[in-house]
């Protein structure tokens, strides 16, 4: 059986670090990650997934990120079970975090302090510069006279 999954989203506040009873830290989070599809409102939506990575990935994630920093998870979905105060069973779903990347710079993740519209323009700028050296590219790429009978495919 197979049970891996990746994710790439934002964090929804910062990280929370503790250590268990042996002194093993353990940091919970959860990533919001956006749908690759629009809603019925024409919107796109958003899951928020429960994470949870142990060891040294908990102390950096703990130390280097913040609310809103896009982050990579690689890991396992762990499904799980409790009784609340009243009796009444309640079901768990998370991701245990095996590897955690960090996918912006350090300098984006000091100045994020939330969702913010630093990340499209930033988008839009590079979308403008690659659209603009596309243009050179052809601009500059000589053409090959070749038959197509000389084509192997």
């Amino acid at each position: 059986m197979i049970n891996r999954v990746v994710l790439v989203g934002r964090l929804t506040k910062d990280p929370e670090l503790r250590y268990t009873s042996s002194n093993i830290p353990v940091s919970k989070f959860t990533l919001a990650v956006n749908r690759t599809f629009a809603g019925p409102s024409g919107e796109r939506e958003a899951d928020f997934i429960q994470c949870v990575v142990w060891r040294k990935q908990a102390e950096n994630l703990a130390k280097f990120v913040r609310k809103g920093s896009l982050i990579g998870v690689e890991g396992r979905i762990q499904t799980g079970s409790y009784d609340d105060k009243d009796g009444i069973r309640k079901y768990t779903t998370e991701v245990i975090g095996d590897s955690v990347q960090f996918l912006e710079p350090k300098s984006q993740q000091q100045d994020n302090s939330g969702y913010n519209d630093n990340y499209r323009q930033d988008y839009q700028q590079n979308n403008n510069y690659q659209k603009n050296n596309n243009n050179t590219k052809k601009e500059s790429t000589p053409t090959i006279d070749v038959a197509e009978d000389d084509l192997p495919f």
